[in-house]
């Protein structure tokens, strides 16, 4: 397994080793105790899956408090994966990376919790995958604008298919202090 850090300390890359042979592949998904010599402490209590059509822009989702990391693949398809930096104490708040995701390349993305959590489906349709390291709480349930031009992300080109709950997500500047997380806690 080889683990990249990304623009932002933090935010990872994982490419899990796979063995292919002439039946297919096997690969680890999760082994708390590799990922965690890795850097990648987690313990996961949710996996979650999500089908989308092409075009189709989910987020920027967070959950505030009982954050989550998240640690997110591609079964079927292909995507632009995207975390953003809405700790309000850290030096790159407000901050973004982005990786494309794919079945064929079969690599992962950590997101620790902090981090605003988006993607947009590039093929004509995309199974993804996310753990997650706590439980979904609909009253904690927050987000944040995905075309906020102060965060500034380049995605892909075209009009995006957004829910109604998405399409109405405030700019970052316009969310309270008290509903954005700290680096440590």
């Amino acid at each position: 397994m080889k683990v990249t850090q990304t623009g932002i300390p933090d935010v990872l890359m994982i490419e899990p080793d796979i063995y292919t042979d002439a039946r297919g592949f096997f690969m680890e998904t999760w082994n708390h105790e590799k990922y965690m010599r890795e850097g990648i402490p987690a313990k996961f209590v949710q996996d979650n899956l999500s089908f989308s059509r092409k075009n189709v822009l989910r987020g920027l989702h967070y959950q505030f408090p009982k954050g989550q990391d998240k640690l997110v693949w591609v079964l079927d398809g292909e995507v632009l994966d995207v975390a953003v930096d809405i700790r309000k104490d850290s030096e790159t708040f407000g901050g973004w990376v982005s990786v494309k995701l794919s079945s064929e390349s079969r690599n992962q993305f950590f997101i620790p919790k902090g981090f605003a959590h988006g993607f947009y489906v590039l093929s004509e349709t995309a199974l993804l995958c996310y753990k997650c390291s706590d439980f979904y709480v609909p009253s904690a349930d927050r987000g944040i604008a995905w075309n906020d031009p102060d965060i500034g992300i380049v995605w892909p080109s075209g009009i995006p298919l957004l829910s109604p709950k998405d399409k109405n997500l405030p700019k970052l500047k316009g969310i309270l202090p008290e509903f954005l997380p700290w680096s440590k806690g």
